[in-house]
């Protein structure tokens, strides 16, 4: 079907390491995130008791200084890492956390620092870095051993100057046991670090699932799409979906963020399932700028839902998938979070 919308694939996004830098700050969809707006499942009592663990973090800056708590106590450590399942608010209280910091800050996704440091080099990477009075790292990556403890040093040389961390990153909910293994993982890939972090554990259910249908929504056919687009303001793209995923392949991960900045949604023809794992984790860095953006995605063919296979949710991605489904189903709703 010939269509008049405009095409993913005529943008071929560039970012220097000044314009990686400068996009060091919350996605949008967290503008308006604070302590007092984030809402506790009562539930699980951690997420209330997290809240006030974070604001307990945040003093510290109170009356000036990002140190390392040499007046506070031990207790206090420098670093924060937030451990639980995706959709407990994690991001919503980095955000905060990274608003209530003073001075020079930074906030990015773990694939946002690998990529600076691609960009910069490592040591133009730390002397740009140096100085910050917070660094929040969302979404840490454990899967490439050699970023891990490259990360780990520039984190390490970070905290010995004086600024403070804090990181999340992603375990299912309600998998026994899954989350406490994260935070053994990250603890012992970041051993240098390790004394340096309090360890913060939130459970509950996915927040994205409360009030939304457990399922992706999508079109019985390209008209239907093409229609449903028509009645979206602002800038809408449609693609099939193999030429979607080949694009990916040529845009650093990194890119995303401009590959989709500006748009209201995306239409995705013919989804079918992944059966290429390069491809599928792709995919779940896509869809991470698409939901940061907010940007809705309307589809034909599979439910997007069930774009990963049974294999690949059984292996050892199953984590990213999971997510990526949690924020397909808010994504294609209609009204997302």
């Amino acid at each position: 079907m010939t269509s008049s919308f405009a095409s993913l694939l005529d943008r071929a996004p560039t970012m220097s390491g000044d314009e990686i830098a400068a996009s060091l700050v919350p996605p949008r969809q967290f503008d308006d995130a604070t302590l007092e707006n984030y809402r506790p499942d009562p539930d699980y009592p951690s997420q209330a008791q997290a809240v006030e663990r974070v604001r307990a973090f945040a003093a510290a800056w109170k009356g000036g200084g990002g140190g390392l708590f040499r007046k506070k106590g031990p207790e206090l450590k420098p670093g924060l890492y937030l451990d639980g399942g995706f959709g407990v608010g994690k991001t919503h209280l980095l955000a905060a956390l990274w608003k209530l910091a003073p001075g020079r800050k930074y906030f990015g996704t773990f694939i946002e620092y690998t990529a600076l440091v691609g960009a910069l080099g490592y040591q133009a990477t730390v002397k740009l870095l140096t100085g910050a009075t917070f660094v929040a790292i969302d979404e840490f990556e454990l899967d490439d051993p050699g970023d891990t403890m490259m990360m780990t040093r520039l984190l390490g040389e970070l905290a010995e100057s004086g600024t403070r961390i804090a990181a999340t990153s992603n375990t299912p909910p309600n998998a026994l046991g899954e989350g406490r293994f994260a935070a053994v993982d990250f603890l012992r890939e970041i051993h240098a670090l390790a004394a340096r972090f309090d360890i913060l554990r939130i459970d509950g259910l996915d927040y994205r699932r409360r009030d939304l249908e457990g399922h992706a929504v999508g079109f019985d056919d390209d008209a239907a799409l093409e229609a449903a687009a028509a009645a979206i303001p602002g800038a809408v793209t449609i693609d099939d979906f193999d030429a979607v995923l080949r694009h990916l392949a040529t845009v650093h991960p990194s890119r995303y963020v401009k590959l989709v900045d500006g748009l209201s949604a995306i239409g995705l023809r013919g989804v079918h399932v992944l059966q290429d794992q390069t491809d599928a984790l792709r995919f779940v860095a896509a869809v991470d700028r698409l939901y940061d953006d907010q940007v809705r995605v309307l589809s034909t063919g599979v439910p997007l839902d069930q774009v990963f296979g049974d294999d690949m949710l059984a292996g050892g991605y199953r984590k990213k998938y999971l997510r990526a489904i949690s924020r397909l189903i808010a994504l294609t709703s209609g009204a997302p979070e």
